[in-house]
């Protein structure tokens, strides 16, 4: 059974007097230790079917189901749980608590939990020294530049041991270096812990780690290939192809 399944997913937002389809009619799954990766241009609809997969935002039809149950029949304590304690989610945008160092940040979601800060300090840490950030430990969000309060993000996203990551263009504010060791991280959390990933990016570099590669342009599924034959096709630092079919 998939991790993740995404059966004829629709969500519709109103644009002054007109309707846009930001997700159209997509299914896909994610499985166990399986890294998919999607890629399409700005609008395309990427962010929005993340949030779809996390539970954030309700789809207008179709079904989201991880492992199994549908998040929609899920009550409001149920699916704060799943996404507490399962799903982790790494946003475009940091979002860090400003004043807070980067430690505690990192452990928000173990805290939140009801994990004793005393546990919780410990595990955040050995997430943000895998992120190359354990000489920055005490350091809050005004002291950080930006890739590193963006690995601060992925340590948090990463510290509840997440069966699913969700993870919005999570290379788009570090360099090419710490862009590679950021996607090795993931696809190594999906092999050693059988994680699945559905990885939104415009990093070519994502390709090499990913299983399948999926493109998305206005809402809607074009094409999928393994990430073996979409890593062969991309040239450096080049957007992928939007293939039509």
């Amino acid at each position: 059974m998939s991790l993740l399944e995404l059966e004829r997913v629709v969500k519709r937002f109103d644009d002054a007097e007109e309707e846009v389809r930001a997700v159209d009619g997509v299914s896909l799954s994610v499985g166990a230790g399986q890294v998919l990766a999607l890629y399409g241009p700005s609008g395309s609809g990427k962010s929005t079917l993340l949030l779809l997969a996390a539970g954030l935002l309700q789809p207008d039809s179709g079904t989201v189901r991880f492992t199994g149950d549908d998040l929609a029949q899920l009550d409001a304590a149920e699916l704060a749980a799943v996404q507490r304690r399962r799903i982790g989610f790494i946003y475009q945008s940091p979002h860090l608590m400003a004043g807070v160092p980067a430690v505690e940040n990192a452990a928000v979601k173990l805290l939140a939990d009801g994990t004793a800060l005393r546990k919780a300090r410990p595990a955040a840490s050995d997430w943000l020294e895998r992120v190359g950030l354990s000489h920055r430990l005490d350091h809050t969000p005004e002291r950080l530049s930006g890739g590193e309060r963006q690995r601060v993000a992925i340590a948090r996203a990463l510290a509840n041991g997440p069966r699913l990551i969700l993870a919005d263009e999570p290379t788009g504010n570090l360099d090419s270096r710490r862009g590679r060791q950021v996607l090795e991280l993931i696809g190594a959390i999906a092999r050693e812990q059988r994680a699945g990933v559905l990885l939104a990016t415009h990093d070519p570099q994502a390709a090499e780690i990913a299983d399948v590669v999926l493109t998305l342009r206005d809402g809607a599924l074009l094409d999928d290939r393994t990430g073996a034959e979409a890593s062969s096709s991309l040239p450096p630092s080049v957007e992928p192809p939007r293939r039509l079919g």
